[in-house]
């Protein structure tokens, strides 16, 4: 059934430890495969649709293919949509968060290496870099572009390398389920919650993932419009980071 959830609301008690979080917004094409195919490569976990105000039947999609559903009356972007879903799984005593895509490009077939460092303690969050698996979609020359660009920025300013920092499937355990339910970046939040995360000490880590052509509907970012995007990115990476450093001075820490 589709969840009316209010974190006022007391904390329900989950099936499984391991909840799978698809922020989506007008899906319908594509979310049913999607929840299909994580039961079916993992059918210990609850998957979660979030509906980011979809104007199409992506809630009814989902339901039906037997996904949780989470209704937000109003679009709102990819990071309220993901902060909406662990905002759901702190509140329902989730030990663990997968977020995935829902429009197919992400295969539920990795789920395992993905959580495998997650669940042997080596790791706070596991990201699926698509660049460490020589067989995996690469997407278009100009979107590539603007990665190497950002990774690069990403990797000097956490002091870590990463291949993947746009990547929208990644696992994370409690301690990052609580946290990115208070703070998680709303503009470009796949890149900025890597520093975050980084920032506030956690472990990161990439893993090899395939990544797969859209599998229906129509991407908001081509041509031109991905490297205009990516260039925002960059410049609101950089202005987080500048924020985290004048904070962090001012506190003294």
């Amino acid at each position: 059934m589709s969840a009316n959830f209010s974190p006022e609301r007391g904390k329900i008690e989950p099936v499984t430890s391991i909840l799978v979080i698809v922020p989506a917004y007008n899906e319908e094409a594509t979310v049913a495969r999607v929840v299909k195919e994580v039961k079916s490569f993992f059918p210990e976990a609850e998957v979660l649709v979030v509906d980011d105000g979809s104007e199409d039947g992506t809630a009814e999609e989902a339901l039906r293919a037997g996904a949780k559903v989470l209704r937000l009356p109003f679009n709102v972007g990819v990071g309220g949509a993901v902060q909406a879903g662990y905002l759901y799984a702190q509140r329902c005593g989730y030990r663990v968060a997968v977020q995935m895509d829902g429009d197919g490009q992400h295969d539920a077939a990795d789920l395992p290496a993905l959580l495998a460092p997650l669940l042997a303690g080596e790791a706070d969050m596991v990201v699926g870099s698509r660049f460490l698996n020589p067989h995996s979609y690469r997407s278009t020359p100009v979107r590539r572009l603007g990665i190497v660009l950002l990774r690069k920025l990403i990797s000097w300013l956490s002091r870590q390398h990463f291949t993947d920092p746009t990547s929208g499937f990644r696992a994370v355990g409690p301690e990052l389920i609580r946290f990115f339910a208070r703070h998680y970046p709303y503009e470009y939040p796949e890149a900025e919650s890597l520093l975050l995360a980084k920032r506030q000490g956690f472990r990161l880590r990439e893993v090899p993932v395939t990544m797969r052509p859209r599998q229906g509907g129509v991407s908001s970012l081509s041509g031109w419009r991905s490297l205009y995007f990516m260039a925002k990115v960059l410049l609101a990476v950089g202005v987080t980071a500048l924020r985290r450093r004048e904070r962090v001075g001012a506190d003294g820490k």
